[in-house]
């Protein structure tokens, strides 16, 4: 019997097997194929033309300008005369000018008499509240020496994406650069110049986290003078205006940079344009500690009015060398008075 048992269960066995395998067949047997796609009917008749880049970037400053634009759309089209003056007033310091400039530019503009378009009038005011200085960034050395950009200003403004901005049109005109990771306080800006550095081909020196600053900066200099590089790009920790301390360091790190075999060439100071007069007293700070030589003004294409642009040149006299106008290396620009003044007037 228990033989018999066994022999049931062997075919009762057997039985299961045959029976999954044949569903597996039937599944395999009967998988739906998806009918052939037809060929996609292309419905361009003729290839579109690529835009003209020369006419996208000629028309770049004025269309990134736009908020600043905006703020003196109300004064386009209206007659110098006293009528307006309030609206004038009104529009310049809602533009960053900053009481002192924008007083001074109504007396002007009332001096100047009534009558005529009131955006010709402005236009020859604003141009000439800017100083007459050479805007180039300079490199001429003693011989033997090498050139260093100096750059300074408070956290957040886009000192290190400015360097490496700089950098990558350096490298581009054919200098061998090398870049010194002196915000030794913030590792994120090492980094960040690591980046830079392996996206332009630039050098670039850093030290351990919270090293001096002044050692960092001459062992760059020290390996640009070895290697025959031409130009260093220098940054420094993004210091309070208001802590004097700081600032004193700021000096010191700058007599160090200037020590041979290096000489600094440009201080420049990089200040946020959408932090209006906030900017202006963080250039007057910055001057007496590191000597300040120009201007780098960043975000100009975001939420800021333009006119810290006058305030500073006209109750500071330092020249604004170079403006931030997008994310890209190829939007930082020379700054130019004339085109930029017509960009924020011209209809």
């Amino acid at each position: 019997m228990i033989v018999a048992l066994v022999a049931a269960l062997v075919v009762i066995a057997v039985a299961v097997v045959l029976v999954q395998r044949r569903r597996r067949r039937r599944r395999v047997r009967f998988i739906p194929v998806a009918p052939p796609v037809a060929a996609a009917e292309i419905l361009v008749a003729e290839p579109v033309a690529m835009p003209d880049v020369a006419a996208v970037e000629a028309a770049t400053l004025a269309g990134r300008l736009g908020n600043a634009r905006g703020a003196f759309a109300r004064l386009r089209g209206a007659e110098a005369d006293a009528a307006v003056r309030d609206v004038v007033e009104e529009v310049l310091l809602r533009s960053d000018v900053g009481v002192t400039t924008t007083t001074r530019l109504l007396d002007e503009l009332s001096t100047a008499g009534s009558g005529g378009s009131l955006v010709s009038a402005l236009r020859d005011r604003l141009l000439a509240s800017f100083v007459s200085a050479d805007r180039s960034l300079a490199t001429s050395v003693d011989a033997g020496r090498v050139p260093v950009w100096l750059f300074v200003g408070v956290n957040g403004v886009g000192k290190t994406t400015t360097i490496g901005k700089l950098a990558s049109r350096e490298v581009a005109a054919g200098q061998r650069v090398v870049m010194a990771a002196g915000d030794t306080f913030r590792a994120a800006a090492a980094d960040q110049l690591e980046m830079w550095s392996q996206r332009t081909g630039a050098d670039i020196v850093r030290g351990a986290e919270g090293s001096d600053p002044s050692s960092v900066i001459h062992d760059a200099i020290e390996r640009a003078a070895a290697r025959g590089s031409s130009l260093v790009l220098a940054d420094t920790a993004g210091r309070l205006h208001t802590n004097n301390n700081l600032l004193d360091e700021l000096s010191k790190v700058r007599r160090v940079a200037d020590r041979g075999p290096g000489q600094v060439t440009e201080t420049i100071l990089v200040v946020d344009a959408t932090t209006g007069q906030n900017a202006l007293s963080q250039a007057r700070q910055f001057m007496a500690a590191a000597s300040v030589t120009g201007v780098a003004l960043t975000k100009l294409d975001g939420t800021a009015r333009g006119g810290i642009v006058v305030a500073i040149e006209s109750e500071l006299g330092i020249p604004v060398k170079l403006i931030g106008v997008g994310e890209s290396a190829a939007d930082l620009l020379p700054f130019d008075p004339v085109e930029f003044v017509d960009a924020l007037l011209a209809p």
